[in-house]
């Protein structure tokens, strides 16, 4: 049962908590306002879907996506004010130890690490569609991809080859795709166009050229003790042709568009059914599921961290104590943007370590520290 201390501590956290996360927000979008106010009128957005479809999605991603960081501040302003008028002082005066004192702080981190594990995994994939659909149609032309010569796998040994891609138009041109059974090819399919049919879910072709290779193993005349592969070539033409391949237009989609708007089942199932695909960007969906869970829970560290530098006074008062929480949260963000680089570009690191790294390094830093804080 919460007690007047755990009540007086909680209620401040929370309280500053959403008072700042507020604050910055409101920043943040007077900032995305500015920036994106020509983009508006020069596309004759309507302020309705200004509104709704972008900002109400922009302020949960935005405020979860920094919500370490703003827990870390609302710890270290209300705490700080805490430690001035000597009230941390009075607390520990009569007895109560700094272990109990951390108890509401860490009531008030798992309630915002649990609300933001539910937002990360279910609700913010949901609003990420509307919000970068939005972007996608106002703020970035549409977008098209620029690739050219892709190569994708679409099923275990199965390759699919295109020489370019109209997002617009969902078409593109010189296509081909191959079929390897025990690195014998066994189908060549190669057509002029390709174009998405949404009402049956299949792409049209045009002026296709289809090759099947059938091999069979027979006795040589010449020494019957041995055998030699054969094999025999059908060819045919088609003026157009339709087929249901497992490509369809989102696969060409933003990569953001592709793993940010996926909720945590989908997401799961994703990765499984590329990884059959043989697809190389596994690490970068892997990091991503991952990352859902373990930055959230670096509001625990930071929580820790943020009461035992700023439980004690010291010189420079408040703002020291937040420009140290700053260059810390600083350092672990670029912590774990270069740790997850390190498991994207192929060094070896596992995914699911690389994301993990920096709550274990912290956690030590925060471990050293609330051994050197008043007990």
């Amino acid at each position: 049962m919460l007690k007047i201390l755990d009540r007086y501590i909680l209620k401040r956290f929370i309280g500053t908590f959403f008072f700042s996360i507020a604050l910055m927000l409101s920043i943040f979008i007077v900032f995305d306002i500015s920036e994106k106010l020509q983009d508006f009128v020069a596309g004759k957005v309507p302020i309705k879907e200004i509104i709704f479809e972008h900002y109400l999605n922009f302020i949960p991603y935005y405020g979860n996506l920094f919500s370490p960081l703003f827990t870390f501040i609302a710890v270290i302003l209300f705490t700080s004010k805490m430690a001035y008028k000597t009230e941390f002082v009075a607390i520990l005066s009569s007895g109560t130890s700094f272990r109990r004192i951390l108890r509401p702080y860490m009531i008030g981190a798992a309630l915002i690490t649990g609300m933001s594990l539910v937002l990360n995994h279910f609700i913010i994939p949901k609003s990420n569609k509307i919000r970068i659909g939005f972007e996608d149609k106002y703020i970035n032309d549409g977008y098209n991809t620029e690739e050219t010569s892709i190569y994708k796998q679409i099923a275990p040994g199965t390759i699919l080859y295109l020489s370019d891609y109209n997002n617009h138009t969902n078409t593109s041109s010189q296509i081909s795709i191959e079929k390897i059974v025990n690195n014998r090819q066994v189908s060549m399919l190669k057509a002029e166009n390709m174009k998405w049919d949404s009402l049956s879910g299949t792409w049209s072709l045009t002026n296709v050229f289809e090759r099947k290779i059938v091999y069979s193993t027979v006795k040589d005349s010449a020494n019957p003790k041995k055998s030699k592969i054969t094999f025999k070539e059908t060819h045919k033409f088609y003026p157009s042709k339709k087929i249901k391949i497992d490509f369809a237009p989102k696969d060409m989609a933003r990569f953001e568009s592709k793993i940010e708007v996926l909720p945590y089942f989908e997401l799961r199932d994703y990765i499984l059914k590329e990884k059959q695909k043989g697809s190389s960007r596994i690490e970068f969906f892997e990091v991503e599921m991952y990352k859902r869970t373990a930055f959230p829970f670096a509001t625990f560290i930071l929580t820790i961290i943020g009461v035992s530098i700023s439980s004690r006074k010291i010189r420079g008062g408040v703002g020291l104590h937040i420009a140290l929480g700053l260059v810390l949260s600083c350092i672990y963000i670029l912590f774990m943007h270069v740790s997850t680089t390190f498991a994207t570009s192929g060094q070896g690191l596992r995914p699911l370590l690389a994301v993990w790294i920096p709550n274990i390094v912290f956690s030590f830093v925060a471990f050293f520290l609330y051994k050197r804080a008043q007990q």
